[in-house]
């Protein structure tokens, strides 16, 4: 009788959480009594994976809150790395986390367990020197962009660029009168999606300055609505917190539990903290404001590490600044106001925006999970030890 395939995966968010979930998927019309387990959040377990713990626990993000939280991490990864070193999978797959899963990863390849890193860690944004660490941790780098590929190649660690998810996932083309009309938006209504984050410490920096930012878009655009989707409980509960305390109840603001490709898909503009929800907004082809606030601390290391110019993706993919960017202290709710109420008003600008993400769109179409799975079939044809 032949061994059930047995796949560990963890994926720390809310990006990670859907692209995990595709791969998973991909992987399952190759094995379809493979099992998959490990850490990993709802869009996972709702095409099988098992949760051991909660992906939320991962989900931190700055020097000073990892350090806040390290205790509790290092104890869910002791955990897992002890479960998995006694019965060890077919595989291991770290989708993105790289503080948490390459040390996983260099533990488990050292045993001889596959380990495959699914999106590739920043290095040619900032912290290169990591390269040689991962050298040591993973037994193939599945790459999401094209420039990537180089880097690893460089370095003779085995590398499969295979496109990014999202790509696949949102049309090149949105009709965007027919979800505005699935929302109850009128057509000619401007529209804004803010998102603060998927990050509960991202919301703690992020709330409350996109809240004021939005009280200054009302005066511009009075009769303007706001899109706020919220990936999680507790982060639309201390949203909440924010308008309370900030005594903003009376702005035309609609939560929405989840569907942040839909609030910015109907939107004019968008607001939106540095991260993946950045390039779902280009392949949205949407005019955006990208913030991010940290910890002093967090941001004065950052800072020194820092090897580009720009932080957004839209902008490092494009090597230029495509959108505006207001980080740290510059994040303020005048200056986000402004420069994404200019955008909205300039039709022209916005519909040069558009072309280049058009152009992007197409470059990352490469039916990512697919490639991804192909990539990962050889190393599951073993028997762990």
């Amino acid at each position: 009788m032949s061994q059930t395939i047995r796949i560990a995966m963890v994926a720390g968010e809310a990006s990670g959480d859907l692209l995990a979930s595709l791969l998973i998927q991909s992987l399952k019309k190759r094995l379809p009594d493979a099992r998959f387990f490990g850490i990993g959040g709802p869009k996972m377990q709702a095409v099988g994976f098992q949760a051991l713990f909660p992906a939320d626990k991962l989900a931190v993000r700055g020097y000073a809150e990892v350090l806040k939280h390290y205790r509790e991490i290092a104890g869910i990864r002791s955990k897992l790395l002890s479960a998995m070193l006694s019965d060890p999978p077919h595989a291991f797959i770290g989708v993105d986390a790289p503080d948490f899963n390459l040390h996983l990863e260099k533990r488990l390849k050292a045993r001889g367990i596959p380990a495959i890193h699914y999106v590739s860690p920043s290095i040619w944004a900032w912290r290169g020197g990591r390269i040689r660490g991962i050298a040591q941790s993973v037994s193939r780098m599945l790459a999401l962009f094209p420039f990537e590929e180089e880097i690893y190649r460089r370095n003779n660690i085995p590398v499969s660029y295979v496109g990014h998810p999202l790509a696949d996932v949102i049309p090149v083309e949105v009709n965007r009168a027919a979800l505005r009309e699935k929302l109850g938006i009128p057509v000619d209504q401007v529209v804004f999606a803010l998102l603060p984050g998927s990050r509960q410490s991202e919301l703690h920096y992020m709330a409350e300055t996109f809240i004021e930012t939005a009280k200054c878009l009302n005066q511009r655009f009075p009769a303007a609505r706001f899109l706020v989707p919220l990936a999680t409980r507790e982060t639309r509960d201390m949203f909440e917190l924010a308008l309370y305390k900030l005594s903003a109840q009376g702005l035309p603001i609609t939560r929405l539990f989840g569907h942040a490709q839909d609030a910015m898909a109907v939107a004019d503009g968008v607001l939106v903290a540095s991260g993946t929800a950045t390039l779902e907004a280009a392949l949205l082809k949407k005019p955006m404001v990208v913030a991010y606030r940290m910890s002093p601390w967090s941001w004065r290391l950052m800072r020194r590490m820092q090897y580009q110019p720009w932080i957004a993706l839209p902008n490092i993919l494009s090597a230029c600044f495509v959108v505006p960017e207001f980080l740290q202290d510059d994040a303020t709710p005048e200056n986000l106001a402004q420069a994404l109420g200019n955008l909205v008003e300039d039709q022209e600008t916005s519909r040069r925006i558009a072309g280049i993400f058009t152009n992007l769109h197409e470059k990352l179409r490469l039916n990512s999970a697919e490639r991804a799975a192909e990539a990962i079939m050889p190393y599951l044809t073993r028997t762990p030890s």
